[in-house]
């Protein structure tokens, strides 16, 4: 069960938004979630943060400006994860389009299992088989500081461009020693949007290049390059990466969907459209968070991201098609090694936790079968049907137990492993992350039994944090939808929206008499409800349990497609019987 609690409209918000010719239901939904004029709608290019408000921004592009010019090699260092990808390939096609020769550009991505994450030494020597004078780090490297004085002790320029958060030293931040380093995250920085992806960070790194060689005339003979043909790359990781959908993340997101749905797309992208079986023309955020993310992502987890990146890199179609169905074949083996940890896990749980109010405040799960690639996809799973933060740990191929945690709203995940890090010495030998997910890897304290005192001290923070109400999974809902609001065109509506982390989709909420329940596909619920004194369709994916004759539901609206025609579905999410 959940507590369905009903968000706040300030009516005269709404009231202005409406009068401002917004369609009433969506004016009452942006009301809601914060929007408060029509002018925060605008998601033309024109109303992007300036890049130039980008801490090190305006750095990086003259160094950017002068290794273009003077045909220096550049080698990018990627991250093994959809943000990660799409920033290496954003980097790479930028930089080609700015004037870089392209055989003076590069990239290394590390290996999970073999190297770990970030510009760690490892990787600057990986690199140097590239030749590369110059390191661009995306969505990593503001934690590497081993590797950055590698790289500089080698003679080799390094630009950190990142959004994670910086580490922090007896309650100091310490930053690596880059030559430039472009983080929103780091002290000093004043552009508005701290949760923009590692993308996005690329993204703005590209702009303030462009704006320098702007000013050297650099393109006083030629057309200005275009760089919005980015943005379904910059869109595809920022959804993927789960950051809060701020204003700003809202139009790169928006703008990046408007080119896709018109067809204006790498071949990449539109091979992973098919592969996935998903239809282009209506993309929506929830393609690139469930359709293409996780396609991306699988190459990283169980394989070699390089497929990942290689397929968001060619404009080669036939290319594109082969490395999309080698992604998509992946990922149905990541489903597969998934389920099995599940089933492993469900069946740990079911004596340490039976319901979520009997679970401990923190869970901590491992198993000497379980697979470091796919440790923080259960990790969310477990963390979002018990609601407790959870850490799921694997042995890696290098012997160490690495360790992938999801959290819940009010428990920092990283603050509390930089907590546990303090009361404990010499159990994490490093970690980093965010407020919601956050890795780690664990000293070998008599083999498994680091295991047990990190649960014991991730408990021990949880129980000191976390009270009754924030234990308590609570769905924030948009209350009842008006019958006049059930149709397609509402759907349609809500649909060409961008919805997302922080900023989330509709979820209505009604009470129903339950007419019909059957179980499809062994574990979802389909449904035939009576509401409002209609009967209508409805379907709860991943539920199996039975609904009481009378129950309060949450639900999003659908479009169910059969032969041809299109009905209005209602998709549950929680019941309150």
């Amino acid at each position: 069960m959940s507590l369905l609690k009903e968000r706040d409209v300030p009516p005269r918000v709404s009231f202005a938004l409406e009068q401002s010719g917004v369609h009433p239901l969506l004016a009452r939904l942006l009301a809601a979630r914060g929007v408060r004029t029509a002018d925060e709608l605008d998601d033309s290019l024109a109303r992007l943060l300036p890049p130039l408000s980008m801490k090190g921004a305006a750095e990086a592009g003259r160094l950017l400006a002068d290794a273009i010019a003077q045909r220096r090699r550049i080698c990018i260092v990627a991250d093994y994860d959809c943000d990660g990808a799409t920033a290496c390939a954003v980097a790479l096609r930028g930089l080609a389009l700015l004037g870089a020769d392209p055989a003076t550009l590069g990239y290394v991505v590390p290996d999970r299992a073999v190297h770990g994450y970030g510009l760690t030494p490892a990787i600057v020597d990986l690199a140097l088989a590239r030749r590369p004078e110059l390191l661009v780090t995306v969505d990593n490297g503001i934690a590497s500081h081993a590797g950055v004085a590698h790289a500089r002790a080698l003679g080799l320029q390094v630009l950190v461009t990142d959004h994670h958060l910086p580490a922090v030293s007896e309650g100091v931040v310490t930053l690596p020693d880059a030559d430039v380093i472009v983080n929103p995250n780091q002290p000093g920085c004043a552009f508005e949007s701290k949760s923009i992806a590692g993308v996005g960070v690329m993204f703005y790194v590209l702009l303030a290049t462009r704006a320098e060689l702007r000013a050297r005339s650099a393109f006083a003979t030629t057309e200005q390059p275009r760089l919005d043909s980015l943005l379904d790359l910059v869109a595809l990781g920022t959804v993927a990466d789960v950051v809060r959908l701020d204003a700003n993340n809202r139009r790169l997101v928006a703008q990046g969907l408007k080119r896709v749905r018109s067809g204006r797309m790498q071949a990449g992208l539109a091979a992973l459209f098919r592969a996935a079986g998903r239809d282009a023309a209506r993309a929506a955020g929830f393609d690139f968070g469930f359709a293409l993310g996780p396609r991306i992502n699988a190459a990283g987890r169980l394989a070699d991201m390089t497929l990942g990146i290689e397929c968001l890199l060619t404009d080669d179609a036939t290319r594109a098609t082969e490395l999309a169905a080698q992604l998509d074949a992946i990922n149905r083996e990541r489903r597969e090694v998934e389920a099995g940890m599940r089933e492993l896990a469900e069946r740990t749980l079911e004596g340490l936790a039976p319901a979520a109010d009997t679970a401990p405040a923190a869970l901590t799960l491992f198993d000497e079968s379980f697979h470091e690639g796919v440790v923080g996809i259960v990790a969310g799973r477990v963390k979002d049907r018990l609601h407790r933060p959870t850490f799921v740990f694997a042995r890696g191929a290098d012997g160490q137990l690495k360790g992938s945690g999801r959290s819940i709203a009010g428990f920092h995940l990283r603050d509390a492993l930089d907590l546990v890090a303090k009361r404990h010495p010499g159990l994490l030998l490093r970690f980093g992350g965010h407020a919601m997910a956050a890795g780690c890897t664990l000293a070998n304290v008599d083999e498994g039994g680091g295991v047990a005192l990190f649960d014991e001290a991730l408990r021990r923070v949880a129980g000191e944090w976390l009270d009754a109400a924030t234990l308590t999974r609570t769905l924030r809902t948009d209350g009842p939808l008006a019958l006049e609001w059930f149709n397609t065109q509402t759907v349609a509506l809500l649909d060409a929206q961008v919805w997302g982390q922080g900023f989330e989709p509709p979820l209505f909420c009604d009470e129903v008499q339950v007419l019909q329940q059957r179980l499809v596909g062994e574990k979802h619920m389909k449904l035939r409800l009576r509401h409002c004194g209609q009967e209508r369709d409805a379907i709860w994916f991943g539920h199996a349990e039975p609904l009481p004759a009378q129950a309060r539901l949450a639900f999003r609206l659908s479009l169910d497609e059969w032969n041809g025609r299109q009905r209005v579905q209602m998709v549950v999410e929680a019941c309150q019987g």
